[in-house]
């Protein structure tokens, strides 16, 4: 098999995406037809990722394809735009025509929202099947007939020992996240799903990384196929940029409104606020401006002429806030610029990297936030890996702290003002009221005029919901995991549902500096907190103080343990055993995905 090498931080070249409105170019090369590349312009997408100039090609070709890549790459636009393309050559007398498992109930939404997006105006129908939902309301739907299916390993075997998935109509198969799935038990269901499609079908096999199980897969399932690995990029010492870093966590529903505070807070002298689509660029722009903010949009759906205009409007101090996508953003050299804003999450880390260094240049401090989602933590732990840095997680202001801190704003002014002087000509005014007014009183009120002529209190909205606890739970429970899976909340039990991980009573705190353990066994073992610490502690002859957080899971558990004895733990356990049983203990492979 010949491997493709990309880096996840490369651009396309011949036939990508131009910002000057010939945008759809890049899709276009790709051999998509033109009714499913228009549905990409009208959803804003701008030009594909690295994955998907190399999946989409080899896929629409029918061939059987393995792809390497880390998470936020496209990797769900890199099948799912082929799996519709190729439909109308699939169909045949039964359907479904398509199977694509996924490990989670959160990702097959995800996956299944992108299908019945991308698929819309060519009347894709697409069905997810999870455990937690009606399994009779799964099969009312199966009967109607279905073209593509979005599973999880555990309900997908159950319909199928039911008689109420059918898969002999299938003609392509795909499997996301694959190392998520046999790291979560689903090895022998997923071997069992596979012998119920045809022998002829076309196979897509997508991970982040390539254990031998994978690799034992692909060779027994998949037909001479096409090898893609996506490679991070690597970024250099001392290329990262003097950037105070902040991410708040903030339910998407508030993202507006915390954009807005953060703004107020902030008070930057010029920022740029990056989007993923010009849909999204053009909506927030007029949000914005509707709260009062001097914002302008940029994105690769507008000509040259209309770039020039906002571009001179954001140097001449008419416009404080730029929006932008990535594309559109390239080249640009704002001087002034003090801020950068992700009001979405990078796609791909590397595009966070990109977009921070656009300040904090020349020896001058900048300042990155990004505004992510409770299900984004996964790619802000991805974030923290590339960068080698800890994003600091912040707390949404408060009506308090916006009243304080204009205020201060106030306070700051009229202490400019006091130094200038030249201020003898009000003397009078001053004067003329002591006979009548202490002088307090006097300046109490025209500090009060002052603060309403500034805008006055903050007197509408309520205080948002606190999500940065998330940041303080253990990367598996809050959802971050490792570089290399999808933006959900946390991992699910066989049939995805979202049980996921816990912390029992008594839970420990994260240790700074360490390591985390990967124990083979958890709830449905009937493993508790306390019989991993006796077990550790008894094994390694270590102290408690030197263990931290303890993540019980249904067939696993995650725990840290302090850098220095990590080793030493390794080899004590290592053949051991856990509620009288042996289990597999190794390095969590999450932070090298």
């Amino acid at each position: 098999m010949a491997v493709r090498k990309t880096k996840a931080g490369d651009q396309a070249e011949e036939g990508s995406e131009s910002v000057d409105g010939k945008a759809i170019e890049g899709f276009a090369a790709l051999g998509l037809q033109p009714q499913l590349v228009d549905t990409l312009s009208q959803l804003g997408y701008e030009e594909p990722t690295p994955i998907q100039r190399e999946a989409i090609p080899p896929i629409l070709e029918g061939r059987d394809l393995v792809g390497m890549a880390a998470t936020g790459t496209g990797k769900t636009a890199a099948f799912s735009l082929p799996v519709i393309e190729r439909l109308a050559s699939l169909r045949g007398k039964s359907r479904p025509v398509a199977l694509i498992l996924v490990p989670t109930r959160e990702l097959a939404m995800q996956v299944s929202e992108a299908v019945h997006r991308y698929g819309r105006a060519l009347n894709v129908s697409v069905l997810p099947i999870y455990g937690g939902q009606s399994f009779a309301q799964q099969f009312r739907v199966l009967s109607r007939g279905v073209d593509v299916v979005v599973a999880t390993p555990g309900r997908a075997l159950d319909h199928i020992n039911r008689g109420t998935l059918d898969l002999r109509g299938v003609g392509m198969v795909v499997l996301d996240e694959a190392d998520e799935m046999l790291d979560m038990g689903f090895a022998e269901d997923l071997e069992a799903i596979l012998a119920e499609t045809p022998e002829g079908r076309q196979t897509v096999l997508f991970s982040a990384t390539m254990p031998p199980r994978i690799a034992s897969i692909a060779r027994q399932h998949l037909t001479n196929p096409v090898q893609i690995r996506i490679e991070r990029e690597q970024v250099a010492a001392g290329e990262m940029p003097r950037v105070r870093q902040t991410a708040y966590i903030v339910p998407r529903a508030h993202k507006l409104t915390a954009l807005a505070r953060v703004l107020d807070m902030e008070a930057p002298e010029a920022a740029l606020v990056f989007c993923r689509t010009r849909n999204e660029v053009d909506e927030l722009t007029e949000k914005l401006n509707a709260h009062g903010h001097r914002a302008e949009a940029i994105h690769g759906g507008m000509s040259q002429e209309q770039r020039d205009r906002v571009m001179k409007k954001l140097r001449g101090g008419q416009a404080e806030l730029l929006v932008a996508t990535d594309v559109a953003a390239r080249g640009l050299d704002i001087s002034h610029l003090t801020h950068v804003i992700n009001y979405d999450v990078p796609s791909a880390p590397e595009s966070y990297v990109h977009r921070i260094g656009r300040v904090g240049r020349a020896g001058r401090e900048g300042v990155a936030i990004t505004l992510a989602e409770p299900r984004e933590h996964r790619l802000l732990r991805s974030i923290e890996y590339l960068t080698k840095r800890k994003l600091e997680i912040g707390r949404v202001p408060t009506i308090a702290d916006l009243r304080t801190r204009k205020l201060e704003l106030l306070r700051a002014s009229l202490r400019e003002t006091l130094l200038a002087g030249d201020a003898d000509r009000y003397r009078v005014v001053v004067e003329s009221l002591s006979d009548e007014f202490d002088a307090v009183e006097i300046a109490i009120a025209a500090v009060r005029m002052a603060h309403e002529a500034m805008g006055g209190d903050v007197d509408d909205g309520e205080d948002l919901p606190d999500a940065s606890a998330w940041a303080e739970r253990p990367s598996r429970e809050r959802g971050t995991g490792a570089p290399g899976g999808k933006d959900r909340k946390r991992p699910a039990g066989r049939d995805g549902d979202e049980r996921g991980p816990r912390r029992g009573a008594g839970a420990r705190e994260s240790l700074a500096g360490s390591t985390r353990i990967f124990i083979g066994a958890g709830r449905e073992a009937g493993v508790r907190p306390g019989d991993l610490v006796g077990a550790i502690t008894g094994e390694s002859g270590i102290s408690g103080r030197e263990i931290g957080a303890i993540e019980i899971n249904d067939r696993f558990s995650i725990v840290e343990i302090a850098d220095d004895v990590a080793n030493q733990v390794l080899e004590s356990l290592r053949g051991g055993k856990i509620k009288g049983k042996k289990v597999i203990i190794r390095r969590d492979r999450g932070p090298v995905r």
